[in-house]
């Protein structure tokens, strides 16, 4: 049996259609034939990979495959400890990544909670209720306000249906639907389609099947959700660059001593010995922990700001962004429909902010009495607070009315008291409004709310109604295409009385000659927080773009209400985005490369904008709540989602979701990120440096003919207790402060940058230069090889417990840093110490190692030599903070 696909068959399937045979609905026998042809009205689970396979994809780096053969090469040589010590590293590192993946490639399984279990049907010329699953093309199926589209229908009959389709398209306004004739179709084939996923918020329908399964317009997305994400977390590419280049230059470095040492004469035993020595030594086994716990505490500190990160790279990437593409509705805005001002005709205005009216709106005034009354009592909508929330069943546009009476004072139950009702005539897509007749003080009242053009064509009179003056047509059309220019959605009201009919019918034929008493304006309204988190994106020289299915006005009037900095020729639409794609790949980078705003976008075009953008050199985020915006979300470098009004789908695709919905807390997590970032790079900067100081000793000592200046076990010693507890604990730093105050990374920038390499070099020069020329003058004034090495290896101990402390800020002096900000910091740096002194008066581990006892005029020395790495880390410092440094 295979998934249903449309597409292999004529459009639509069996060349069904919504006014030819099959409107009466199919057999049981038939439609069991076509469930076994075309398969069952489901969507294909994703393949996910085993647990097994999942763990084995975290040893896929060349720093991983250094740690393994260093590991076999200690197990061969019989050195246990060392193994086991790398051993565990490899599997702490294994089992950490395994558990942050255990929930991706997941996305089209969400797809399957999108679909209703249950389809109203007429099969065998009667209603019934089968599974969705079993729905086939032909079948015809029945629809009310509150359910959800089970496969893409074509109307055969509806009434005031209306549909929100924005997790398919991102247009926040319901979308009406209606039967089309035959010669119109070409021109709204899309007002009779129906949508698998979509939701019915108003009238009812009924539909013939055209398309089940993967062959859906929901189908067509999940298609794009399978198979492996096309971008790759910043920190990935940066590590894997990272770890190739370092392994190149330790395995150079170690060749090149080992040449030396076989020119020189050295044994073949005690050569091969340094080799292992000097590459455990130099390789930064630490990193892969230290990275996955600086990402565990981000992830941690990203959740106390409602960040929930779903993948350990995404708090790094977060960071890393230049470029937010976002969605507008449910992410800039509220996705709820409220009314933000009133018109009278006389041109009047009162506007909301935040629920609360201008001082000067009192419900008692006759046009504002009237105008809520017609806003509420043609009104088939309901509307409660709960627990503090509003909370209502109907069309978006009713509820919208019903909270602005609300907000002044009026509500239905008051107003259907005073004026019982006597008829209604419900909306319909074709009349564009909706009317209320009302008995009040012994005559007939009519109420009509509806668009503008159907209701001045009723009206004759404007202003006050109790004053009513004549309609100046042109001034109410002016004033409608103002509020409309605000990205508004603009609703007309007018009220009139007319006469008594005996039989109680009374209909469109009555309206006429009424009062118009002026206007709605409506919107999905920004988010409070939006404009201040845009401008925080701008310090931060992170850019903003939003991409949107909503229109061209609508998207522009957000823009600029959110503090988006655009030209008019900035803001692009689905079709010359369309078109940008047929003249190739060139023409959409250079339209992408110049555009801010996005309208009238479909999902596949909003995937193809990410793409481009990444092709232009950015580290893209990607926004979204939508059905439509989760194959963006899975492809971007970081997708994020928005957990409260998000669809499953949506979260399910990105690699962190916001709980709260609030765009200020992405910024949060910019920081965050940031801070994770950084504190990887002092990992990155105290590994490499002392492993580099290690080598640079046996480069110099070696080729100007001293003695190896330590031991192989000494190395390994070294290597255990100085890149151990300290270099976990620099995660936990919690960053300068200025991280949203400096630019982004450069997305071609590696993480081992001129920067690093310079606070490196530094370090090597102090540390690997100091250390030979102690070891040469220790030698010179006669101290015995082991004595010389035990020196040594305390001073090594000492550079690299002070030169941890310089790590802790790449820009931001030692004595600026807050000595106990980091106590773990300092814990480890004192266990450390405290190991080493331990081993040299440890008989057992102290001879093992050829240590022995200091003498304090030793102690003195040595520390003094060591604090030089500090003074030379505040100099490289004050360099970089230099204005001409950048």
């Amino acid at each position: 049996m295979r998934v249903s696909t449309a597409r292999d068959d004529a459009s639509p399937q069996d060349g069904v259609r919504p006014d030819g045979p099959g409107v009466a609905g199919l057999t049981t026998a038939e439609a069991r034939r076509r469930l076994d042809h075309y398969g069952p009205n489901a969507l294909p689970g994703m393949p996910v990979p085993g647990v097994m396979m999942v763990f084995l994809r975290q040893f896929r780096s060349p720093l991983i495959y250094m740690l393994l053969a260093a590991a076999l090469t200690a197990v061969a040589l019989g050195d246990l400890s060392d193994a086991g010590f790398i051993g565990l590293v490899l599997l702490a590192n294994g089992i950490i990544g395994t558990l942050q993946e255990h929930s991706a490639n997941q996305a089209s399984a969400a797809l399957r909670r999108l679909e209703e279990p249950k389809a109203v049907v007429i099969r065998d010329d009667r209603q019934q209720e089968i599974p969705a699953v079993e729905l086939v093309p032909g079948d015809v199926v029945l629809l009310e306000a509150g359910a959800r589209v089970p496969a893409d229908l074509a109307l055969a009959g509806s009434a005031d249906l209306q549909c929100d389709e924005s997790l398919l398209t991102g247009e926040s306004l319901p979308v009406g639907k209606h039967v089309v004739a035959g010669a119109q179709a070409g021109a709204s084939e899309a007002a009779s389609r129906l949508f698998a996923g979509t939701l019915v918020v108003r009238g009812r329908g009924r539909g013939v099947v055209t398309a089940t399964g993967v062959a859906t317009e929901l189908g067509a997305i999940a298609d794009q959700l399978r198979g492996k994400s096309v971008t790759q977390p910043p920190l990935v590419i940066r590590m894997e660059q990272f770890s190739g280049r370092i392994a190149i230059a330790i395995v150079g470095a170690v060749a090149l001593l080992a040449v030396v040492g076989a020119v020189r004469g050295m044994p073949a035993e005690a050569l091969f010995m340094m080799a292992v020595g000097l590459a455990v030594s130099a390789i930064p086994e630490g990193l892969p922990v230290a990275i996955s716990v600086t990402l565990a505490i981000g992830m941690r500190r990203m959740a106390r700001s409602h960040v929930i990160v779903r993948r350990m790279p995404a708090v790094e990437a977060l960071g890393s962004c230049t470029v937010i593409a976002t969605d507008k509705t449910g992410t800039l805005t509220r996705n709820e429909l409220v009314v933000t001002t009133l018109a009278l005709a006389e041109g009047s205005t009162l506007t909301c902010d935040c629920g609360r009216w201008d001082a000067a709106a009192q419900p008692g005034d006759g046009w504002l009495q009237a105008l809520l009354a017609a806003a509420v009592l043609p009104n088939e909508a309901r509307l409660a607070v709960v627990r503090g929330q509003w909370e209502g069943s109907g069309d978006s546009v009713d509820l919208a009315l019903l909270r602005m009476a609300r907000e002044l004072g009026v509500t239905g139950d008051g107003l259907s008291q005073a004026y019982p009702l006597m008829a209604r005539v419900p909306y319909e897509p074709d009349r564009a409004y909706a009317a209320s007749f009302h008995e009040h003080e012994g005559a007939i009242h009519v109420f009509v709310k509806g668009a503008a053009d159907a209701l001045l064509a009723m009206c004759s009179r404007s202003q006050d109604p109790l004053a009513a003056g004549a309609l100046d047509r042109a001034a109410v059309l002016r004033m409608k295409d103002a509020l409309a220019a605000q990205g508004l959605r603009v609703l007309a009201f007018a009220s009139g009385t007319v006469a008594r009919r005996s039989d109680g019918k009374y209909d469109h034929a009555s309206l006429s000659a009424l009062t118009f008493l002026g206007f709605a304006g409506m919107k999905d309204p920004l988010r409070a927080e939006v404009p201040a988190a845009i401008q925080q994106c701008y310090q931060a020289g992170i850019e903003v773009c939003v991409v949107t299915g909503d229109d061209p006005v609508t998207a522009t009037a957000i823009g600029r209400q959110a503090g988006m900095l655009f030209a008019p020729e900035q803001v692009v639409t689905g079709d010359q985005v369309r078109r940008a794609e047929a003249a190739g790949v060139g023409e959409l980078d250079r339209l992408v490369r110049l555009a801010r705003i996005y309208a009238r976008v479909k999902p596949v075009q909003k995937l193809a904008i990410v793409l481009a953008l990444a092709r232009l050199g950015h580290f893209v985020a990607v926004t979204g709540d939508g059905v439509n915006d989760a194959p963006a979300l899975k492809h971007a470098h970081v997708g994020v989602a928005m957990g409260g009004k998000g669809t499953e789908l949506a979260k399910e695709s990105a690699d962190i979701v916001i709980t709260d919905d609030n765009f200020a807390s992405i910024v949060r997590g910019i920081k965050e990120g940031r801070i994770a970032y950084g504190n990887i790079r002092k990992v990155v900067i105290m590994l490499v440096s002392t492993g580099a100081a290690e080598v640079a000793l046996f480069l110099l000592a070696i080729p100007l003919g001293l003695p190896m200046p330590l031991l192989p076990t000494q190395l390994l010693w070294l290597n255990l207790v100085t890149n151990g507890i300290q270099d976990v604990a620099l995660a936990a730093e919690r960053g300068d402060g200025d991280e949203l105050a400096r630019p982004p990374r450069k997305p071609a920038e590696p993480i081992f940058d001129r920067a690093v390499m310079r606070k490196v070099w530094f370090a090597v020069v102090v540390m690997g230069g100091g250390g030979f020329l102690t070891f040469y003058w220790l030698l010179a004034q006669g101290y015995t090889e082991q004595h010389a090495r035990n020196l040594l290896l305390l001073l090594f101990v000492l550079f690299e417990n002070f030169q941890v402390l310089n790590c802790r800020s790449e820009r931001r002096s030692l004595f600026r840093a807050g000595f106990w900000s980091n106590p773990l910091l300092l814990v480890g740096i004192a266990a450390a110490q405290g190991l080493h002194i331990a081993a040299m008066y440890m008989p057992g581990l102290g001879g093992l190692l050829q240590l022995g006892p200091v003498s304090l005029a030793e102690w003195t020395t040595l520390l003094a030599l060591a604090s030089v790495v500090v003074w030379a880390a505040e100099l490289e410092k004050w360099w970089a903070r230099r204005p001409s440094a950048g």
